[in-house]
């Protein structure tokens, strides 16, 4: 479908990708809540053109329907990278992988990780308690689900600085390049990347990694294909690694930083934590659903209503998660951060086939967080002459947040 063939009234000016959407905190949430307004689906122009779907019902609807709405391909992430599995790839296919990977990330596995969480946080916070201050982004929020992922993957620490400036890369383009040199640049780091795993996968097959990790456990488990037992190929490895490295290391970081804006800027609300901490679960949920983090793509594989529009087999959607979570038919006076807010079936960690498969680990590195910042350094603000930067693009996230606190003695 072209621009030609959509009415004038659905088709908006609206970038996913836009620098001008990232910071201030607000920018994009304001846009979003305009799109809505205007109406449950439009178009834009860019990236080859897509859908833009606004509401909870018709995106929850979508979520679920992986026949009808296709993964693969998505003109808003693709870079030559080909599919991520198991997210981009269909069911039944989806299938077999995602229960390979699902005892690896259950709630009762995670659980048992909490010990260690626990004390990762508490190192990071002895490394600037004492000083007063600290870039909370750099210091915290992007250390935190490094050292827990790359530790859990059994992946090495030393290369964190690397797979940073990949995912960077592969996430948000090159700022301030046009759209054919950011995904040139996507794709070569999708290439670093695909090459560091192949050597990775050949030193664990090769016993010279931790036979105990997440990542040789997937390497050696068979999974049931077309009733054929096999192992994970290589290619199929590297691009799950490289979707698990991107999941990983980027939606904690941007949650947390919101959470930390959200309650400086609220202290009633960060009182309340401070407390009595059987209230962070529900706070953290309230940040999930507030400030949804991730933004899907999907296909139409047949033609197909939504909202009151025609949708052409073959047309790109995009699945604005943040704004559902604030549509006024699901949730009540949406737009509020309510910490006892009840039931909330948020989507940020989606829906259907392809629900976040690390969510259980999600939750439970915010809440942990949420428990011992508010333990050990409760009257954080921020500073007025140096404010957040964030980032905009699919995964949305903080990119820099300076605070300033009492000293721990």
């Amino acid at each position: 479908m072209t621009i030609d063939d959509i009415a004038a009234d659905l088709v908006v000016d609206f970038d996913v990708y836009d620098p001008a959407l990232a910071s201030p905190v607000d920018v994009f949430q304001e846009r979003a809540a305009e799109l809505r307004a205007r109406g449950p689906i439009l178009y834009s122009p860019h990236y080859g053109g897509h859908w833009i779907v606004t509401r909870y019902a018709d995106i929850f609807r979508i979520l679920r329907d992986a026949e009808t709405f296709s993964s693969y391909p998505n003109n808003l992430v693709d870079a030559g990278q080909g599919k991520f599995i198991p997210v981009e790839i269909d069911p039944p296919e989806h299938t077999q992988y995602r229960q390979a990977l699902q005892p690896l990330f259950s709630p009762a596995r995670m659980k048992e990780l909490e010990p260690k969480i626990r004390e990762i946080i508490n190192e990071l916070i002895d490394g600037f308690a004492s000083s007063g201050r600290c870039e909370f982004v750099a210091e915290f929020a992007h250390a935190l689900p490094t050292r827990v992922f790359l530790t859990l993957m059994g992946w090495p620490l030393d290369d964190a600085e690397r797979f940073t400036e990949w995912t960077d890369i592969a996430l948000q383009g090159i700022p301030g390049a046009d759209e054919e040199e950011s995904a040139r640049a996507r794709a070569e780091a999708a290439t670093n990347v695909f090459e560091y795993f192949g050597a990775f996968v050949e030193r664990v097959r090769s016993g010279q990694e931790d036979p105990g990790s997440v990542t040789a456990q997937i390497i050696n488990t068979p999974i049931r294909m077309d009733g054929v037992e096999r192992h994970l190929t290589d290619e199929e490895l590297r691009r799950m690694f490289f979707l698990l490295l991107i999941a990983g290391l980027h939606t904690v970081q941007g949650s947390l930083g919101w959470a930390m804006v959200h309650l400086a800027n609220n202290p009633t609300q960060r009182n309340a934590l401070i407390g009595d901490s059987s209230l962070v679960p529900h706070a953290v949920e309230e940040v999930l659903r507030i400030e949804a983090a991730v933004s899907m793509g999907r296909r139409a594989t047949r033609d197909v209503e939504i909202g009151g529009v025609n949708i052409k087999a073959g047309d790109q959607l995009l699945l604005l998660l943040c704004s559902a979570n604030r549509d006024d038919t699901e949730f009540d006076d949406p737009d509020t951060f309510l910490i006892e807010r009840g039931s909330n079936r948020h989507l940020s960690f989606g829906a259907g086939p392809h629900r976040c498969l690390g969510s259980h680990l999600a939750r439970l590195e915010l809440t942990l967080a949420m428990e011992e910042i508010h333990r050990r350094i409760p009257d954080y603000t921020l500073i007025e002459n140096d404010p957040p930067l964030m980032h905009g693009t699919s995964v949305r996230g903080c990119v820099r947040l300076p605070l300033e606190f009492t000293p721990e003695q």
